[in-house]
């Protein structure tokens, strides 16, 4: 039975994301002299065509909450807008495959254990003695070969918690800086020596691939936002499965947002201006610009805000509570400030942009075993108040601001430190270790459990080999399925609790596509999946019903009655007995457990993998039932209900957009405006076959005297335009509370897309936009009569 999704949510879904195992190539390297030629040759080379990135957040994740505390750094917090913006890059054609080579694997590196501190002065930075290699300066104009790697599996964030502290102010001894500029100049002139040995040779550029069959049109529709900043994950930067990813990585760290600017505005406490530090300023300023959101009315945010905020005040300040607190001067100046932006000319705007990603250009890019590669998330983000999702408990905390103290950084073991971009800091540590493919991560300081990474993009052709791959396992499901499930209904009644709660479990992970769950903390969000369901989220109704009311990933409601097979309703009865609501429905049960059993049945086999099938299993079945012709227009209302039965099954929700109301009324009078005209035709058509004049037009003016042909043919345009118009208003009705854009990236094999789109001759750019085009590049090529 359809999963009946809850129109009462608030809140919209956070893209996924899942990473399999890759195969890796190796390519073979260059010597010093080929190497240098072609490092001379980049600046002579002519502009290279490249794709835009895309940036995802995790999908939900299977592995045991465990981590490593990491110190927290002294630093100085700053407060500066982020202008996330896209610079819109074409598509070029995609690549065929290279025949893959083995795989070895490779023992863990050892840290470097020299980390210099950025000097002052400029002359003595390691990357100035060997600036004519370095293969990510924008002036460089590098052509690569494509390759296809083995990445490591992610997990995804349940909460998308954000790191929160206070901030510190950090203190340099003059003795650090001495040091650190002797450490710095001895470890530039070891890097000159070295670096041409940690690069292979650089053939061509790895480009996505462009469409087959539609020109791409200017205007594409948005799927939905994705996030500059890294997503916070719970998998551990040593949580490779030990196999070597790459012989030498090349890229120049992180980009720091800009320091706070102050602006000098007071408060105002009990009606009296109060004066402010830059760094209490910073903070009130973060909480002054949240007046107009939901989150001023929420208790637990602004207690929150206090005890951070109050830190920094001291104990000896004016300011005793957050009620006699007027931000108003503040919030009026940040208003001003924006307008003062909207009022930007266009060139401004464009010198703006220009200079922004003039200053990013050199972050975007990674050279991987001599492909050149487009970074993610290389941004870190900006200082603010942590907001979470639904209640959570730490809503309102400070999140400082990330210094490269805090950056692990990890590089290949003969290529060049990159350069940190502070003066006077240096980077936590600088690792080597070729089993992973995260370039760099930090430790969330709200959550140790947490953890911050950067990775090569979306588009890379490490990525789209890993959702490839990840497609393919769901694809091999098809052929276990069968007796997966014959196994799970067999043991509905078996004698031991354990095998009977797996069973159901299972069970429930398929038919309802639940993600797993995993342990929660007190300090985090409750949220619940299948393994973690309390009691009290679900409600027997006789004779085979089941209720189920709780939070999803996200804290997004999922409230849903379903059917369910009589030796379940009896089994989930066994399970309630003698419990308290609060206590867990599957005590006997975990994801670790489950997934451990899963991987008996079928090899590499998670319980995420079930949603996945599930999703591409739905709508590749509508898709090939429901299409039954039209015009391509007709055809994309199949492919969206087809998307938003897979959303519905997966609950995928998203709050009502705010302007919805308004695009109804236009459509409603754009439709009633034709109604008019057509009207007025018909009555022209009855007196051109009486061979009289038109009617004056409404406003008075006379009408062209048409032939009842034309006349004809005008009714039968307007007559579609209105049955386009209100198609395009039910659809968008529809479709009002529903995300497709989440199982669009995350849960859809794209090869069903693309082969329908083939098919049946719909521009795939009617489907995907232009970052999905660069992300599922790899899909292109594939056959019109591709089957799920």
């Amino acid at each position: 039975m359809p999963l009946q999704a809850s129109n009462k949510t608030i809140l919209s879904l956070d893209f996924d994301d899942e990473d399999g195992p890759l195969t890796f190539k190796r390519y073979p390297s260059s010597n010093k002299k080929q190497l240098h030629s072609e490092l001379t040759m980049y600046n002579k080379a002519t502009p290279i065509v490249v794709k835009k990135s895309y940036d995802d957040s995790n999908d939900d994740g299977d592995m045991p909450s465990s981590a490593k505390l990491f110190r927290n750094s002294n630093a100085q917090a700053s407060c500066g807008n982020y202008d996330d913006s896209d610079v819109k890059k074409p598509i070029s054609k995609v690549q065929k495959e290279r025949q893959n080579g083995s795989s070895a694997s490779n023992k863990h590196e050892k840290p470097s254990t020299l980390l210099a501190k950025r000097p002052i002065d400029n002359n003595n930075s390691m990357h100035t003695s060997v600036k004519k290699l370095k293969v990510s300066d924008p002036a460089a104009l590098i052509k690569t070969k494509q390759v296809s790697m083995k990445c490591e599996p992610k997990v995804d964030d349940d909460d998308d918690d954000i790191p929160i502290s206070q901030r510190i102010k950090k203190s340099l001894t003059s003795a650090d800086k001495s040091s650190s500029i002797n450490r710095k100049s001895s470890m530039s002139a070891d890097k000159s020596s070295s670096i041409k040995n940690s690069l292979t040779k650089v053939t061509k550029v790895n480009n996505t691939g462009k469409t087959s069959f539609k020109k791409q049109p200017k205007k594409l529709k948005k799927s939905g936002k994705g996030s500059d900043y890294s997503k916070s994950t719970k998998i551990l930067p040593s949580s490779g499965d030990g196999q070597k990813k790459w012989t030498t990585l090349v890229h120049n760290g992180v980009i720091f947002p800009p320091p706070y600017q102050p602006h000098g505005v007071k408060i105002l406490y009990k009606g009296k201006p109060v004066d402010l530090t830059p760094e209490q300023e910073e903070v009130a300023t973060m909480y002054a610009v949240m007046r107009d959101t939901e989150y001023m009315q929420k208790d637990k945010f602004k207690e929150n805000f206090w005890n951070d905020w109050r830190k920094l005040l001291g104990r000896n300040h004016v300011i005793h509570n957050l009620k006699d607190c007027d931000f108003t001067p503040i919030y009026d100046w940040y208003q001003s400030e924006k307008e003062k932006k909207k009022q930007m000319t266009t060139e401004e705007k464009k010198a703006q942009k220009e200079e922004k990603t003039k200053q990013e250009e050199k972050y975007m890019w990674a050279i991987v075993d001599g492909v050149k590669e487009k970074v993610g998330n290389f941004r870190v983000e900006p200082p603010g108040l942590f907001r979470g999702r639904g209640e959570h408990p730490k809503m309102g905390k400070l999140k400082r601001r990330i210094r490269p103290s805090d950056i692990v950084i990890n590089i290949g073991k003969d290529a060049p430190i990159p350069e940190c971009p502070i003066l006077g800091e240096r980077w936590k540590e600088i690792r080597h270790d070729n089993t992973v493919t995260w370039l760099a991560y930090w430790s969330d300081p709200i959550n140790p459990k947490l953890f911050k990474y950067v990775f090569l993009a979306a588009s890379s052709s490490l990525k789209g080999q890993s959702d490839k791959e990840k497609y393919e396992k769901a694809r091999m499901l098809k052929d276990y399925i069968a007796n997966i499930r014959a196994a799970y209904t067999k043991d509905f009644t078996n004698k031991e609790i354990a095998k009977q709660q797996i069973a159901v479990a299972t069970y429930l992970i398929d038919k309802l596509a639940l993600r797993a769950g995993n342990e929660k903390d007190d300090d985090e969000a409750d949220t619940v999946g299948c393994c973690t369901l309390k009691v009290e989220n679900v409600t027997r109704e006789a004779p085979n019903k089941l209720k189920f009311n709780f939070l999803g990933k996200d804290s997004i409601k999922y409230e849903n009655t379903v059917e369910v097979e009589l030796p379940v309703y009896n089994a989930i009865l066994k399970f309630q007995k003698e419990k308290r609501p609060g206590d867990d429905l599957f005590d006997m049960l975990d994801t670790s457990k489950l997934n451990a059993h899963l991987k008996e049945l079928m090899p590499g086999l998670t319980a995420k993998v079930f949603r996945t099938f599930n999703a591409s299993i739905t709508v590749d079945d509508m898709l090939n039932k429901g299409t039954k012709g039209g015009d391509v227009g007709e055809k994309i209302v199949v492919y969206q209900s087809a998307n938003k039965q897979v959303a519905i099954i997966c609950n995928h929700q998203r709050s009502v957009s705010k302007s919805h109301s308004t695009q109804m009324s236009r459509l409603t009078e754009k439709i009633d405006e034709l109604k008019a005209v057509l009207k007025e035709l018909k009555t022209d058509l009855d007196r051109a076959k009486k061979g009289k004049s038109p009617l004056k037009s409404s406003d008075g003016k006379a009408k062209r005297n048409l032939n009842p042909e034309a006349l004809e043919k005008k009714i039968s345009q307007t007559n579609a335009k209105i049955e386009k118009m209100q198609r395009d208003m039910k659809t968008k009705d529809d479709l009002k509370t529903v995300a497709l854009g989440t199982s669009k990236i995350n849960y859809l094999d794209p090869r069903i897309t693309v082969s329908w789109c083939k098919r049946h001759e719909v521009p795939i750019e009617k489907i995907f936009n232009k970052s999905l085009l660069a992300k599922f590049s790899w899909a292109m090529d594939v056959d019109p009569d591709f089957r799920f």
